[in-house]
């Protein structure tokens, strides 16, 4: 390999991707249309040139010469990279090739539109239980080709983001699951048919229908199933709620009542980590026990508080409509917070819950209040401060104020994790009470 591996992006990922590759005395090239310091400062720390903002008609001297292109999370299809690559005949992969190239052992890998980070976590901590080495990577705080450089590790659960399905030359994960489908990312994808043909080649890895893990209970997604997968969502699933409990084929693996999340969601990501979890190698009762004490993760249906009777509730992960329009569904009558900056998507997909009041915010607040226009009442506010205010009047008394924005976060915050912590922040404001 005499070319350098041009690396597009120097986010989390990307930045890893250069350390990985200069790490093994490959030739890299670093790219990034807004290149921030921690960019600036890993091309300090490798000694390489950080190409900035090229013009379009730059590309294709930058990828002339290149071995291969290694895209980053969330550049979007429509890319002058992709058209300059495709004329120099320079493939385009992901981190994921990388490390098929570098590392061996057994990954399984989950996908879908919401519910990702969820499973992944409790399959992870499910094969950790039974005595199985494992780390979580991939769409993570943790890069897949970083994760690899534990030599402990026996197996990596590998959260796999449409992003880079779409990008990878190879997907090889043992296990794949996909959870389920509703337009998403329509800001970086050309359009949904592509970003379903992303999603759908989580099981090109898998050596039988056994190892591809589907929810049956998503018209989508069983109808790229092949014959004989392990299914869940359904009555008569492998994978399934029967009776008090869940049960994987002729096994009650933990009854519901010894779950601490219950919603439907909830049990949907329940049955999914289970049917990857045991074809990954995980015993039942590694199964049972990680479910027994999995309290949820930040940011995803997480109380905050109740004060004076009224519960706060942060959902900021929910960056689509669908998400939206779940978490409405699993806390009837709740006042709604939602918008911010649109991906992309229908927000009128959003009518089909059926809150008390709405108070949108953001960049999209009017189409949240287009979409719930003569549904219920709708406020604007400026601010999260103005937003908490507003929903705990309408919510009072007994009521539940719920953020669930249905956009993404990036026109008031950094990510959708400093959402939530705002919210918590005014919401604490409100009570000396104890934040949950």
């Amino acid at each position: 390999m005499s070319g350098p591996t041009l690396v597009m992006g120097l986010g989390v990922t990307g930045r890893a991707v250069a350390v990985a590759l200069h790490a093994r005395e490959l030739p890299v090239r670093l790219v990034d249309d807004r290149p921030g310091s921690p960019a600036q400062a890993i091309a300090d720390h490798l000694g390489v040139d950080l190409l900035a903002a090229p013009t379009g008609d730059q590309w294709p001297a930058i990828v002339e010469g290149c071995t291969r292109i290694v895209m980053s999370p969330g550049v979007p299809d429509g890319h002058p990279i992709f058209d300059a690559a495709r004329r120099a005949g320079v493939p385009i992969v992901d981190e994921f090739d990388l490390a098929d190239e570098w590392d061996q052992r057994p990954r399984c890998a989950v996908t879908g539109t919401n519910g990702k980070t969820t499973v992944v976590t409790l399959v992870a901590e499910m094969l950790h239980r039974s005595g199985i080495r494992t780390m979580a990577a991939g769409n993570t705080d943790i890069p897949l080709v970083a994760a690899i450089d534990d030599p402990d590790i026996q197996t990596f659960v590998v959260e796999a983001s449409s992003f880079r399905l779409a990008h990878a030359g190879r997907v090889t994960a043992q296990v794949g699951a996909w959870l389920n489908f509703a337009p998403d990312h329509l800001d970086v994808h050309a359009d949904l048919g592509a970003y379903e043909a992303a999603k759908r080649r989580i099981w090109d890895g898998v050596a039988t229908p056994a190892d591809a893990v589907a929810n049956l209970g998503d018209p989508t997604v069983a109808g790229h199933a092949p014959a004989g997968a392990t299914g869940f969502g359904t009555a008569a699933a492998t994978c399934r709620i029967e009776g008090d409990g869940l049960w994987y084929d002729g096994d009650r693996v933990v009854a519901v009542a010894d779950l601490r999340r219950t919603l439907p969601h909830d049990l949907d990501n329940a049955q999914a980590a289970i049917a990857v979890a045991l074809r990954s190698g995980a015993t039942v009762d590694g199964c049972a026990a990680a479910l027994a004490e999995f309290d949820g993760l930040p940011h995803r249906m997480q109380l905050v508080a109740d004060i004076d009777g009224v519960r706060f509730v942060d959902d900021s992960k929910a960056t689509t409509p669908h998400a939206t329009v779940s978490a409405v569904t699993a806390v009837p009558g709740a006042v709604l917070i939602a918008g911010g900056r649109n991906k992309g998507l229908d927000l009128t997909a959003m009518s089909a819950a059926s809150p008390r009041a709405v108070v949108a915010i953001g960049e999209a607040a009017g189409e949240i209040t287009e979409a719930f226009a003569g549904r219920c009442p709708v406020t604007t506010a400026d601010s999260m401060a103005a937003a908490v205010d507003l929903a705990a009047a309408l919510a009072s008394p007994d009521g539940t104020v719920l953020l669930s924005p249905g956009c993404s976060s990036f026109d008031w915050y950094d990510s959708y994790a400093d959402r939530g912590r705002d919210f918590a922040r005014h919401v604490g404001e409100r009570t000396t009470a104890v934040i949950r």
